[in-house]
């Protein structure tokens, strides 16, 4: 599916955040954000370093409380609910951390089964062919008794993947999906984002810095601007790079003199 262009996305919001300060003590990181994440598209946190794009990430899947403000996962107040009821929200979605997170002693298939073994009821035999399944989607079939220290950077990030969809999530978290990889590889993840959300129907959101990924996947995404503390943007790559706002636009061709040709419509 290379160089297609992402399918779009239901207009019911899957995400919503309403009124969101970020902050650690008196330190405000962001503050008054406001905006859905649709069913089913590819969503992408965007802005320079340190505009606490992670920082975002982190609220919405509960690893930090907001000073402020709240996030739903459509009527169900993820902010507000509790520990029970946020188990199960959790349980909807899965997170590739940036640098994979997996357990070095562990193969492959024990990385990915590790989640099955938490959360189902099912068999040795069958955690290992759900496994095995979910490492066969994202191109490693066959790796299932490697360690992540025997596989390129690539193909951990592609394995962490794998671990993320265990529990068929409806949500994908990313977080900086590219760090760490060349060119061809990162093109290639790209490339697996937008096959899964094709395939399987996930809401996909994604925090990255990445011109390349953000022109090639994004069908919507938000700026973070760390001098205001605000979203000050938001729409596709396209109407950002066309008549956003000008900081914006300085970050989308940021020395890139090809960053429109990059640009897959």
């Amino acid at each position: 599916m290379a160089g297609a262009a992402p399918r779009p996305a239901d207009a019911r919001p899957h995400v919503v955040v309403r009124d969101l300060t970020m902050a650690y003590g008196p330190r405000v990181i962001m503050q008054e954000l406001d905006f859905s994440i649709a069913r089913g598209e590819v969503f992408v946190i965007m802005g320079g370093s340190g505009c606490g794009k992670s920082t975002l990430l982190r609220h919405l899947i509960g690893l930090l409380e907001p000073a402020k403000g709240e996030v739903l996962y459509e009527e169900q107040n993820f902010t507000r609910a509790s520990p029970e009821e946020r188990r199960d929200l959790t349980r909807r979605f899965g997170v590739l951390y940036q640098r994979g997170a997996l357990w070095s002693a562990l193969t492959l298939a024990e990385n990915v089964g590790l989640v099955l073994e938490a959360y189902t009821d099912l068999s040795s035999a069958q955690i290992r062919e759900v496994a095995a399944l979910k490492l066969a989607l994202v191109g490693l079939a066959g790796f299932e008794d490697y360690y992540p220290s025997e596989i390129s950077g690539g193909m951990q990030k592609r394995a962490g993947l794998a671990r993320a969809m265990a529990l068929d999530p409806e949500i994908l978290y990313f977080d900086e999906p590219s760090a760490g990889l060349d060119p061809l590889s990162s093109r290639l993840l790209d490339d697996l984002i937008l096959e899964l959300r094709a395939s399987l129907g996930a809401t996909i959101v994604v925090v990255t810095h990445e011109l390349a990924s953000i022109f090639a996947i994004a069908t919507r995404c938000i700026f973070l601007d760390a001098e205001t503390k605000r979203m000050i943007a938001t729409g596709s790559p396209r109407e950002l790079l066309e008549s956003g706002d000008e900081k914006v636009r300085r970050f989308l061709l940021r020395g890139e003199t090809g960053a429109k040709k990059e640009f897959r419509p």
